[in-house]
């Protein structure tokens, strides 16, 4: 800006170089015909407005008073106008300078186009020069835009103009589309028409970059104190032990309105490890009144919870009456759609009581499914704590399960009969008002609907009666598990008690060990006969003739190695009859059958290995 006042005299009209008068249009005319451009103004009419020539202006006034020439590229002055209103024309002016002439473009031409803004531009292409034209004189002429910091000029008829700030760029582009004219010279070196344009500098992006950094860092700094000045306080520090302050804080305890301030107070004071036995007495009382707080604290639950209830009570009583209320207003609609009353209302009529009834029927039914949740949320939590009272009857997770799904399926099931039984009311209602002589589509509709129902509904009860015959199946199995179970604690004590005794004679009478051995020998051998009937019960048969094949072909590899082999072994020997079984199924199915096969540990620490031996004779000698 400084450079810019410093310039003001540097665009005083030179009377020596420009021999015209400045308001004499028939010299402006031939100046522009000389230039080749048709003369914009009419004979006679003032091309140059008073904002930029002024009438009667005197350069040689500048000396004897002091006062400067005005200067039309000065911010606020002129050359470059606050841009403005869309409506209202520009109109481009005549542009003198010490060393050449600009003449404004044809004001029908269309305005020059330009290239889209790059951020943080400041330099501008300049084209179109004279090619007589210096750096002294592009300088003169683009320097009333603002201050220059550097002109980078080809040795064709162009340079690139970078200035101080970016809102001169946009005085340099008002420049676009004015013909330059070096002195009076009509020379075709001399003269050219000037085309400015946004350039793209690395410089220019690099300090956008710069700034925009800048404006993240504030705008950061910015947040960083608003939410400093909005973070709540930090809490107060917990106080040091002594017996002063523990005294102080058990009254606190005491306190219902202090007490969660002085139980955070206490758990710290015990996670500071100042518990000793000379402070134990203390804490213990002040943990004792923390723990006299619970009955309190129940107290007040009970009194919510009975809070909650009775507006729970409240809110369904409330949702009955507007319920209630709802019914008799869809009888009114129904009343008034039968033939007595109906025939007596007008087209328009009809169709706003038949919307007006829709939207109360679906009213309705909705408030009718909300208080049915209601309810069955209230018998849920009534089974609940029946099912609370008796541990007893609690089944496992499956049985569980099941009797979830299946009692979901009987209130779906008890849904659909409800809607059944709606669409059924529905339809002898229809029935009644039209007659059974013909039917309309609507109530051809409801029977389709009602077959479905009918469908639906009788899918669900098959549906419900698979899933109680498994839940019968499985509380059988849970019986017989549990016969199976107290047997075997039985069978167990009572050979304990034989062992026990058989012990007592054996020191008694003085027997050696062997004996024992063999008494416990043959309570082993019990146990595991009882196992295996217990196996063989539980055991279930050959699903499929391959299991039965696979069974035949192990039977035979084990029969031949009496010393049993390892399931790798046998696994690779199976891969050669049957490339897709894997060493798992083998291994499961071998175990499906204790009373065939048997498994072996042969060595010792990492020699150690499970062998698989074939055992069905053994079996059925035993028998």
């Amino acid at each position: 800006m400084a450079a810019a006042a410093d310039g003001l005299g540097s665009i005083a009209i030179d009377t020596t170089q420009l021999n015209m008068s400045v308001t004499d249009p028939t010299a402006w005319a031939t100046a522009m015909n000389n230039l080749g451009m048709v003369p914009v103004g009419l004979a006679g009419q003032q091309l140059v407005t008073d904002s930029i020539c002024v009438p009667g202006f005197d350069p040689s006034l500048s000396m004897m008073t002091g006062i400067t020439p005005i200067n039309p590229m000065i911010p606020g002055m002129g050359l470059v106008p606050p841009p403005p209103p869309t409506d209202v024309p520009v109109v481009k002016e005549i542009i003198h300078c010490k060393s050449c002439t600009l003449f404004p473009p044809n004001p029908n031409l269309p305005p020059p186009s330009t290239r889209e803004r790059p951020p943080g531009c400041k330099t501008v292409f300049v084209g179109g020069l004279p090619e007589n034209a210096t750096e002294e004189i592009i300088q003169e002429v683009f320097e009333q835009c603002g201050d220059i910091t550097a002109i980078r000029k080809s040795k064709k008829n162009f340079c690139h103009i970078r200035f101080a700030e970016e809102f001169m760029v946009d005085k340099a582009i008002y420049l676009s589309g004015y013909r330059m004219r070096l002195g009076s010279s009509t020379d075709k070196k001399d003269s050219g028409r000037l085309h400015v344009d946004f350039a793209q500098a690395r410089d220019d992006f690099y300090e956008w970059e710069c700034k925009q950094r800048m404006l993240a860092r504030e705008e950061r700094h910015r947040r960083k104190m608003e939410e400093d000045r909005l973070r709540p306080p930090s809490p107060p520090a917990i106080m040091h032990y002594s017996e002063h302050e523990a005294a102080l804080l058990a009254e606190k305890l005491k306190d219902d309105s202090k007490f969660s301030e002085a139980i955070t107070v206490l758990l710290t004071w015990i996670e500071r490890g100042e518990v000793n036995r000379r402070s134990a007495n203390q804490f213990y009382s002040m943990v004792q009144s923390a723990n006299s707080h619970v009955r309190r604290l129940m107290n007040e639950k009970a009194a919510h919870e009975q809070e909650m209830e009775q507006a729970k009570e409240s809110f369904k009583n409330a949702l009955t009456g507007i319920l209630t209320q709802f019914e008799q207003i869809v009888a009114v609609f129904n009343a008034s759609t039968r033939q007595k009353a109906w025939d007596h209302f007008s087209k328009a009529q009809r169709k706003n009581i038949d919307i007006w009834r829709k939207h109360s029927e679906e009213l309705r039914n909705a408030h009718s499914e909300q208080l049915m949740g209601i309810r069955r949320e209230e018998e849920m939590e009534m089974s609940d704590d029946d099912s609370g009272e008796n541990p007893s009857k609690k089944l496992r997770v499956d049985d569980s399960a099941l009797a979830a799904q299946a009692y979901a399926i009987k209130e779906e099931n008890d849904s659909l009969r409800w809607q059944l039984d709606a669409y059924r009311n529905e339809v002898e209602l229809l029935k009644q008002e039209k007659g059974q002589l013909f039917r309309t589509e609507e109530s051809l509709t409801k029977d389709q609907q009602l077959q479905f129902l009918q469908q639906t509904m009788q899918g669900m009860q098959q549906q419900l009666l698979s899933i109680q015959e498994e839940l019968n199946n499985k509380k059988s199995e849970l019986e017989q598990a549990k016969e199976e179970q107290t047997h075997t604690q039985a069978m167990l004590k009572v050979l304990q008690e034989q062992l026990k005794s058989a012990k007592e004679l054996a020191e008694i009478n003085g027997h050696d060990e062997s004996q024992a051995n063999e008494i416990n020998v043959l309570t082993v051998a019990l146990v595991n006969q009882d196992r295996e009937k217990n196996s063989e019960k539980r055991s279930p048969g050959l699903k499929s003739e391959k299991e039965a094949l696979l069974i035949g072909i192990i039977s035979t590899f084990l029969h031949v190695h009496p010393f049993g082999a390892n399931i790798e072994y046998l696994w690779s020997y199976m891969q050669q009859l049957d490339s897709r079984i894997s060493a798992n199924e083998i291994e499961m199915l071998l175990m499906r059958l204790p009373r065939m096969f048997k498994q072996e540990f042969t060595g010792v620490g990492a020699t150690l290995e499970k062998r698989w031996k074939f055992c069905a004779f053994e079996g059925i000698k035993t028998i």
